[in-house]
């Protein structure tokens, strides 16, 4: 079986098995979870993907929100940027699984083969081999649900028209999951950052991909595709939670925004 190894374990998140469990449980138990959110589970979740000690805070409240569709949701369609390797379109992987410290996740192998008639999407290893916006989704994933299958996208430069299209045909039912990995604004103060997030989370709120700039979101590719569907599927967008680096382990003058968010069927 072709596997792609886990890249950042050690560095993004603890590489032990039992400190990995241990610690995403706690963000879990410790998650905040708005009152006022609809019965069942979200379609679309945003969550953000720094080092699990400055966004695994904020990424639990989507991800706690999972837990009652433990045994329904069977796939995943997890979409993240690319930090490493600059291309158009959006990139699927020629890997079988994926691994954690928590063991393998399958990929959806036929579901990937059949994105790759779609013209903007390839398959591009290298895209995947060091890219952390995916990887460190996979160990909450791992722990909130139990069988799924994972179809990984690394999105390059893409219209948000054609990442909404790639979504629509793996949008499936009850039984699919779409995960969006995205930090949001880097390294500005935190009283600018904490202005400029809010923004960002009233453009979210409003589903407008349109006003969301480069500067406001790091994934921001994948983040309007996923607004421009949500739009059309006419979801309902919540913000769980929204702070910075400088919230949760590090300095306030220069931080990294982070946001979840969970979209609902209305």
């Amino acid at each position: 079986m072709r596997v792609r190894p886990a890249a950042v374990a050690g560095m993004f998140y603890p590489a032990n098995r039992q400190q990995l469990s241990a610690d995403i449980q706690q963000y879990l138990d410790q998650a905040i979870v708005p009152d006022a959110l609809p019965e069942g589970v979200p379609k679309v979740i945003v969550v953000p993907h720094a080092g699990y000690v400055y966004s695994a805070p904020v990424a639990a409240s989507a991800y706690r929100l999972l837990e009652p569709a433990r045994h329904t949701i069977k796939k995943v369609v997890l979409l993240g940027p690319s930090h490493r390797v600059g291309f158009s379109g959006l990139a699927c992987s020629s890997a079988e699984a994926f691994e954690t410290p928590l063991g393998a996740v399958p990929l959806d192998v036929n579901s990937c083969h059949m994105l790759l008639s779609h013209p903007a999407v390839m398959e591009l290893d290298q895209a995947h081999a060091q890219e952390h916006s995916l990887e460190v989704q996979l160990p909450f994933l791992q722990t909130v649900l139990d069988d799924f299958k994972l179809i990984p996208l690394v999105v390059g430069d893409t219209p948000e028209d054609v990442t909404a299209d790639v979504l629509s045909r793996v949008w499936g039912g009850d039984e699919t999951l779409i995960v969006i990995s995205s930090d949001l604004s880097h390294y500005h103060d935190y009283q600018t950052a904490r202005s400029m997030d809010g923004q960002t989370s009233e453009f979210i709120a409003k589903l407008q991909p349109e006003k969301i700039s480069y500067d406001m979101a790091c994934g921001r590719a994948p983040l309007i595709g996923a607004l421009d569907i949500a739009r059309q599927k006419h979801l309902q967008p919540y913000v769980l939670d929204i702070r910075n680096s400088g919230d949760t382990a590090g300095p306030k003058d220069r931080v990294v925004g982070y946001g979840a968010y969970a979209f609902y069927p209305a």
